[in-house]
């Protein structure tokens, strides 16, 4: 089914009598596997608006992301929250959409300094599990009036409604980038040199570790990164030689290859990202004896490329944070549940939640379960 309006999508839902599979560009299979009719939201693509002045774009959730960073990049803009494109990590094709992108909550190593997807998004347009057509907020960040269903739908992974259209903050591309390299740190000493970095004054806007050394990113006005590049490394010299790459296009590969976790693409296991406090982040990653691991956001947020079919929440224990199952096999998926479970209150209300938007329990249902 690829309904290619509102009123279609509406008549689809109302009819449903089983599961519906929501499905956007396919190129992010994660959660519990979710056995139903597949249906397509494709058919909602296209740019409606953008205002370059006004820092804003609107657009239908099936619009593939590419196509949208292409418009912006053409007024010199971006999506600041620099959304990840797994389909090398999870072996997918296909396009990455604009709805998909927000139902995921996807955000990259930018969100550290910029915030997350769900923090530009605006408005969205869906259909919920009634048949109903929601709008909720608008192109304003102050249109938000009784449930703030914007920020509710960014990571509902399309349990609450079927996102049609969404509306974004969008941001000026910086004109020059840096990138400060520290080579031979340990994870701890990798921990202390991010978090000097973050807690400097200079505006990082990236702090990653991992097999590839320890980078600090810096992003803006030339003559500002180069003031900001060497006041840091003067401040980070203490933690051993640093190194400072101001060449665009191979800072930005290099960044990339975080956003999209690169490192795992290609090795055997299964995938899991811990979202912690970065001071209990290198303890964590020694009892969970990874394979691999790659700290990003200046340790807060870990991926562990661990041996398949393991549990990684029974071998870490209790910890205060997150542990989600990214990447693993349908059969894995189903075993283990991928999502953190929830508390009983939390589950009391997204419980509730769902009972009001999807009372017939059709959408995507049991893949957050």
């Amino acid at each position: 089914m690829r309904p290619g309006t509102e009123e279609e999508l509406s008549a689809i839902v109302v009819g449903a009598e089983g599961p519906l599979r929501i499905v956007g560009g396919g190129t992010r299979p994660v959660g519990r596997p979710v056995a139903g009719d597949i249906l397509e939201v494709s058919g909602f693509a296209g740019i409606r608006l953008h205002e370059p002045g006004a820092l804003t774009l609107v657009a239908g959730a099936g619009t593939p992301l590419a196509e949208v960073e292409a418009a912006l990049a053409a007024e010199g803009q971006r999506l600041a929250f620099e959304p990840a494109d797994w389909r090398g990590l999870l072996g997918t094709r296909g396009e990455p959409t604009l709805g998909g992108m927000v139902a995921a909550n996807v955000s990259g190593p930018r969100r550290v300094q910029a915030g997350a997807c769900r923090d530009a998004l605006l408005g969205v347009r869906f259909v919920d599990g009634t048949g109903a057509v929601v709008k909720n907020g608008g192109r304003v960040m102050k249109n938000v009036t009784g449930y703030d269903l914007v920020k509710l739908m960014a990571g509902s992974w399309g349990t609450l409604g079927i996102l049609t259209e969404v509306s974004l903050k969008v941001l000026p591309a910086p004109e020059s980038v840096a990138v400060l390299v520290l080579g031979g740190l340990d994870d701890r000493a990798a921990l202390a040199a991010m978090t000097a970095a973050l807690g400097s004054p200079y505006d990082v806007t990236g702090a990653a570790h991992g097999a590839m050394g320890t980078l600090i990113r810096i992003e803006g006005f030339a003559q500002s990164v180069a003031y900001r590049s060497e006041r840091l490394a003067a401040l980070l010299a203490r933690f051993g030689a640093v190194r400072v790459e101001a060449v665009a296009e191979p800072c930005r590969a290099l960044w990339h290859g975080i956003r999209d976790v690169e490192a795992f693409r290609a090795a055997t296991g299964d995938v899991w990202r811990l979202s912690v406090r970065p001071s209990e982040a290198p303890g964590l990653v020694a009892r969970a004896g990874a394979r691999q691991a790659l700290y990003d956001w200046g340790g807060g947020l870990v991926w562990l490329l661990m041996p398949e079919g393991e549990d990684l929440r029974a071998r870490l224990g209790a910890f205060a944070g997150h542990a989600t199952l990214i990447r693993a096999s349908d059969e894995v998926r189903r075993r283990i549940a991928p999502f953190q479970p929830e508390t009983a209150a939390l589950a009391a209300i997204s419980a509730g939640l769902r009972a009001r938007f999807d009372p017939k329990g059709i959408l995507n249902p049991g893949l957050m379960g």
